[in-house]
């Protein structure tokens, strides 16, 4: 096993969800540092139809407790993210993002040219389904993810959040009469004020099959 993999299985294997922060401010470059690897994270079609909203001041923080029904951490927590994830992206102009990709070399430009039409073939189907909301929250997910590894790495504690009031987190965000916007996850960030230990795992032959569920 290499030092970077022990590094990273340790980091994954340690890290525990907290409820209660410290004060202290999360440094600027620190906390831009983590939102750039949680935006390394991968998106579907590299649309990154995903954004984060970043709440620092005491005003938004105690609009999310109310979002959240009186939990600590948004009044607790020196920053608090809102992950949106924007299920119409794929109806934007996203030429940035494929230009980008040919810029760089990692996409062709044939690649690159068809991807709009390529982006809209294959979400009309999910759109007439109602699962547009869906696949943007899967992306917004594992940003959200990424930064809750990245920040235990550098010392900092998060807790994933549900039990909260779209509207009124929308609101508290600035976005409440978007319906193309949607709340996938609330995440404190900051020095922990407690421990946690690890609660265990069920056992993998509950959880792990191989071929078929249940196998």
């Amino acid at each position: 096993m290499s030092r970077a993999h022990a590094t990273v299985s340790e980091i994954i294997r340690s890290r525990r969800s907290i409820r209660h922060y410290l004060p202290d401010p999360v440094p600027e470059d620190l906390l831009n540092d983590l939102i750039e690897l949680a935006l390394e994270a991968p998106s579907s079609f590299n649309l990154q139809a995903r954004s984060i909203v970043v709440v620092t001041a005491e005003a938004g923080r105690e609009a999310l407790v109310e979002a959240t029904g009186g939990q600590p951490h948004p009044r607790e927590a020196p920053v608090m993210l809102v992950f949106v994830a924007e299920s119409g992206a794929w109806r934007e102009d996203r030429a940035d993002v494929w230009e980008q990709a040919r810029r760089c070399g990692a996409w062709s430009a044939r690649f690159a040219a068809a991807s709009p039409d390529d982006v809209r073939a294959f979400h009309e189907e999910p759109q007439r389904r109602g699962l547009e909301r869906e696949l943007a929250v899967k992306d917004a997910m594992i940003a959200a993810s990424f930064l809750m590894i990245a920040a235990h790495a550098a010392g900092l504690a998060t807790s994933p959040m549900n039990g909260w009031d779209e509207a009124k987190v929308k609101a508290a965000v600035g976005i409440p009469f978007r319906d193309d916007l949607h709340i996938a996850l609330l995440l404190p960030l900051g020095r922990p004020a407690e421990s946690r230990l690890h609660p265990g795992r069920r056992d993998r032959s509950l959880t792990v099959f191989r071929e078929a569920y249940g196998r």
